[in-house]
């Protein structure tokens, strides 16, 4: 991962967690950079839930920013876990939890603050 260009934007913060962590960590950054083509991409330090995440701007909606946690599918989180990545972020109204297989693939759960009625 070291010698790899895509690690420049991370490397300030990605050695200060574990390996597992900065893997799920470096995934969801590439993902959401080249494959989801987000623009002004930001790291966030999440101190503590143990990792950073992301804010930035969806291709569809350059003016809203959305935020991105990444963790393992096998990963264990608890409602304290998530409240602090809300608190941390700033308490955006909803955060997008980028869940991370060993295989590469990556499901997004959107989670929002509170209850909230699905929509129609």
């Amino acid at each position: 991962m070291n010698e790899n260009v895509k690690y420049t934007a991370l490397s300030a913060v990605i050695t200060r967690y574990p390996a597992h962590t900065a893997s799920a960590v470096f995934q969801t950054y590439n993902d959401l950079l080249f494959a989801q083509q987000w623009s002004e991409l930001e790291v966030v330090e999440l101190p503590e839930c143990g990792r950073c995440g992301f804010r930035g701007g969806r291709p569809e909606n350059q003016n809203s920013r959305t935020c991105v946690v990444p963790c393992w599918l096998a990963e264990t989180i608890s409602m304290n876990w998530l409240k602090s990545a809300f608190g941390e972020l700033d308490n955006p109204g909803e955060i997008f939890l980028a869940i991370c297989a060993e295989d590469s693939s990556i499901v997004y759960y959107k989670l929002s603050a509170g209850i909230n009625k699905p929509s129609v």
